[in-house]
């Protein structure tokens, strides 16, 4: 390896990191993670943290899981590589199929369709909610609704149903046809609407509107995460999710659940379609599903959605999509070791006990400190803290105060997220009630800093 000084000398001499400006990481060198051990990272000058970001909301068996580990070893000693385009398979793939079908049974899922991430996940379940309509002759069902604030990824079709300016404004014009209606956020709505219950409510009849508007004929899906994750943590009241699908459902209009985030156990239940006890008709996955140790990720689609493709005659069925890595068997190896420990060690359960005691630290950090006007969570180890500039008016921070925070809370001992005014934490499911202490007790230095 190269030694240090060269390393933070040439960090973005030439590489240009995701989701920041390159010049910013030219002026604001990043912490270089060089090594990690269970729910810890190391930097590059032996500095060692709670990592309070799980990775990327993806590393939820911590760092180190060693029958994933071991699973992928053995299998790039079997069978490092072949596609499973037609006429060829694999193994692993077909036994993670069989697994992820008995996983998913209780929300209704039948079929997995494998892909390299998350975008590609959300690429796949609009491509395929477009096909789904053609086949049943419905061709002009093409248009697709999301929620603002909803984040869905970065391909065209995944930046088109985003609700973030911030990915995509300097990539219009995206994919036509798309359209949104207000996320049912208590803290900020265009209803000023502070009752969960009733918010929802408004939601759901915006949702009608925008559908009687543009034409329920004209409509393929409706996309959503059971709860909103990069949007900044707004968990929706439990009517909602249930009250979109059964407009859904009225109107002949798909329904896809993005469980990148959410699904394996990250809400305290084991998918967030089954946390508002809902059946989609396709759900993304990704992230967790091989704990972060492959890039691999599964859409998980409805025996009736399947039926519909099985059976047609007409050849409208066949799929001209896929990509070179779907199914690839090391990616398919660690996700039956990650599936096998995310069952056997139920972090579901460890997910909503310490999503517990963050919350109620996160509650007790906002009654001291006057920078933080919300925190949100209740549901596993989703949370996070928005901050402001003034409480009443609800104002922005200024935007070096939650850097701030971020890098006093770094120093004192935990890795945090910072995305736009909110501090995020989407820790590793093996956290333990010790770690989740750290964390409050350096987003409380942090914050004390200001």
């Amino acid at each position: 390896m190269k030694d240090e000084n060269f390393l933070k000398a040439n960090n973005a001499r030439s590489l240009w990191h995701p989701m920041t400006a390159p010049a910013d990481s030219l002026k604001n060198p990043p912490a270089i993670i060089t090594s990690a051990s269970g729910v810890r990272i190391k930097d590059i000058d032996g500095h060692e943290v709670v990592d309070a970001v799980g990775g990327l909301w993806n590393v939820n068996l911590g760092y180190s899981c060693q029958p994933i580990k071991d699973a992928i070893a053995a299998q790039l000693d079997a069978l490092p590589y072949y596609s499973i385009f037609r006429g060829t398979s694999n193994d692993k793939v077909i036994e993670l199929a069989e697994e992820l079908r008995t996983f998913f049974e209780p929300d209704g899922l039948t079929r997995a369709f494998y892909t390299s991430g998350g975008s590609d996940s959300v690429e796949t379940a609009l491509r395929l909610s477009r096909q789904y309509h053609k086949i049943k002759g419905e061709p002009g069902r093409i248009k697709f609704l999301s929620l603002k604030k909803g984040y869905h990824g970065t391909h065209f079709g995944g930046a088109s149903v985003n609700g973030n300016a911030n990915f995509r404004t300097a990539y219009e014009p995206l994919l036509a046809g798309c359209h949104h209606i207000p996320a049912p956020y208590p803290y900020r709505n265009p209803f000023n609407e502070t009752d969960p219950a009733k918010l929802a409510q408004l939601c759901l009849q915006a949702l009608e509107d925008e559908i009687a508007f543009q034409g329920a004929s004209t409509i393929a899906a409706f996309i959503m995460e059971p709860v909103l994750g990069a949007g900044g943590v707004i968990p929706p009241h439990e009517s909602f999710m249930p009250g979109v699908a059964a407009i859904c459902r009225k109107n002949g209009i798909l329904l896809i659940a993005d469980e990148v985030i959410t699904a394996f156990g990250r809400t305290g239940a084991w998918t967030g379609s089954r946390l508002w006890g809902v059946q989609p008709d396709f759900s993304c996955t990704a992230k967790a599903i091989t704990n972060a140790y492959f890039p691999f990720g599964a859409v998980m689609i409805a025996e009736g959605v399947a039926q519909v493709f099985e059976k047609d005659e007409t050849g409208k069925a066949a799929i001209g999509h896929g990509y070179t890595y779907s199914g690839h068997p090391v990616g398919a190896a660690a996700a039956l070791a990650t599936l096998a420990e995310t069952k056997r060690l139920r972090v579901n359960e460890n997910a909503a006990a310490r999503g517990a005691q963050l919350f109620e630290g996160l509650k007790a950090l906002k009654a001291k400190h006057s920078a933080i006007g919300d925190v949100r969570g209740g549901h596993g180890l989703m949370l996070a803290i928005e901050m402001v500039g003034d409480r009443t008016t609800k104002s922005a921070p200024d935007k070096a105060v939650p850097a701030l925070v971020q890098k006093v809370a770094y120093e004192s001992g935990a890795m945090v997220r910072v995305s736009g005014p909110n501090i995020i934490l989407s820790p590793p499911l093996v956290l333990t009630e010790a770690d989740a202490a750290v964390i409050l007790s350096a987003l409380e230095k942090g914050f004390s800093a200001l």
